[in-house]
């Protein structure tokens, strides 16, 4: 069973489990206290136009939002304002 659950699971963390694990493991870590995330999508050179999360995807109203690595630009906009 993956990390997430009985949930549906993307088709692509089948392709890279180790990675998928990390991820669900990184979080446990940074936030022991919060509720698991039951999916957890990871981009790499994405680009999203603005847009509000309904949180209907999978149950979740809380987001977890984490940038790795070193990058220019990347900044995250929530509710309109700039955070680095």
């Amino acid at each position: 069973l993956m990390p997430g659950g009985i949930n549906k699971q993307p088709k692509s963390n089948f392709l890279f489990p180790e990675l998928v694990r990390a991820a669900f493991e990184l979080e446990r870590v940074l936030c022991p206290n919060r509720e698991p995330s039951s999916t957890i999508a990871i981009n790499r050179n994405a680009q999203f136009r603005p847009h509000t999360d309904s949180g209907a995807g999978a149950g979740q109203s809380t987001s977890l939002i984490v940038g790795l690595g070193t990058y220019a630009g990347g900044e995250l906009m929530v509710e309109g304002e700039k955070h680095d």
